[in-house]
């Protein structure tokens, strides 16, 4: 069974910049799609990005286009959220998940946590001065 673990959470102040890893164990990563998704307390689980099973496609939502860029390397097992220019609003538990059955919907659309079969156990971000 897939297995995602999320790492490099932490502190930075505004404006600074982290870089969020999902490693993948226990079964290849190819031909799945990765989502990253936020979760604030008190707030419902968000998604924000995609990256399709091949990673030619990948989407946003409005709140990080142009600051967070999402990547994969299928070689390593590994799948990255590089976010620049973070602001406090950023600051939530970061999840990565993998989908299989539709693993190239992030063509067109940003897939809903019900559409990931498979999530890792989050990494906090806190972005403070």
């Amino acid at each position: 069974q897939l297995q995602l673990v999320e790492s490099g959470g932490g502190l930075v102040q505004p404006g600074g910049s982290l870089r969020l890893s999902c490693a993948a164990s226990g079964s290849a990563l190819d031909y799945y799609a990765i989502g990253w998704f936020r979760q604030a307390p008190g707030k419902e689980r968000e998604k924000i990005s995609c990256i399709s099973a091949s990673g030619i496609y990948t989407n946003y939502v409005d709140s990080v286009r142009g600051r967070f860029t999402v990547s994969r390397d299928n070689a390593k097992n590994t799948a990255d959220l590089q976010m620049n220019s973070l602001e406090p609003e950023d600051t939530a538990i970061y999840y990565c998940a993998a989908d299989l059955s539709g693993s190239s919907r992030c063509r067109r659309l940003l897939p809903d946590i019900d559409d990931y079969e498979y999530w890792g156990q989050g990494t906090r971000v806190t972005v403070s001065s």
